[in-house]
């Protein structure tokens, strides 16, 4: 069974008269302990699609199921609770706390969550240590350059052991030789069983998925390999 299956998805906004849609009929399967690059132009819809996946917006239409459950069958309280303890966020600005340290930054989610101070610091430490910033416990994001930033970011996506981790454009304001260092921080934590799902422009890192889903009009292009072969599967085309 795919870990993240969307199906039938539409997005819609209302601006006065006019009806945007951004979304229209996409079905998408995420199997667990994939690595996948969504990429298409600008205003396709890519970071929609993730922010829906991710639970942080609502679909005008259609489902997602996240290990079979509807997710948005959920009340509220326990769609944050969905969010806080299921799934990671890394985006192309790293959203870290000014006054935080880099130790602190990444505890936040684990003690919103109710672990105890101890055991999420001990996480925080090994998490940091993990991504190369042992010797940055205690610098506050001002300290740290945008590469490092990132690297903080990343660890507070997994502290809570996320079934899957939602990257938006993480390496859209990097230099490349971050961008390598970043991907390939993806890549080993990928190569450990975490589902990773990443938006991007850089062919950089989408050269580094198992697959990559083409984003055109709202919808998953399927690959004309994919339709000679017969193996639509786990990619959907929308009717």
């Amino acid at each position: 069974m795919p870990l993240v299956q969307a199906i039938e998805l539409e997005k819609r906004y209302v601006d006065g008269p006019a009806v945007v849609s951004v979304l229209e009929g996409l079905d998408l399967d995420i199997e667990p302990g994939a690595r996948i690059a969504i990429v298409g132009e600008s205003g396709v819809g890519k970071s929609t699609l993730l922010h829906l996946l991710g639970a942080l917006d609502r679909p005008t239409a259609g489902r997602i199921l996240f290990d079979g459950d509807d997710v948005f069958a959920r009340r509220e309280p326990d769609l944050a609770g969905f969010r806080n303890r299921e799934v990671g966020f890394v985006f192309q600005f790293h959203h870290l706390l000014p006054d935080f340290t880099a130790l602190e930054n990444v505890m936040l989610p684990a003690l919103i969550a109710g672990e105890a101070f101890r055991d999420a610091s001990s996480r925080a430490t090994a998490l940091l240590e993990r991504v190369g910033l042992q010797a940055r416990l205690a610098h506050r994001p001002g300290q740290l350059s945008g590469g490092e930033q990132q690297r903080v970011a990343v660890a507070r996506a997994l502290i809570h052991a996320p079934a899957v981790v939602w990257a938006d454009e993480p390496t859209g304001n990097l230099d490349s030789e971050v961008t390598n260092v970043i991907v390939e921080l993806l890549v080993r934590m990928n190569n450990r069983g975490q589902t990773i799902v990443l938006v991007t422009h850089n062919p950089l890192v989408s050269d580094r998925a198992q697959r990559t889903v083409r984003m055109r009009d709202g919808r998953i292009e399927t690959p004309l390999s994919d339709v000679a072969e017969g193996a639509i599967h786990p990619i959907r085309q929308a009717t």
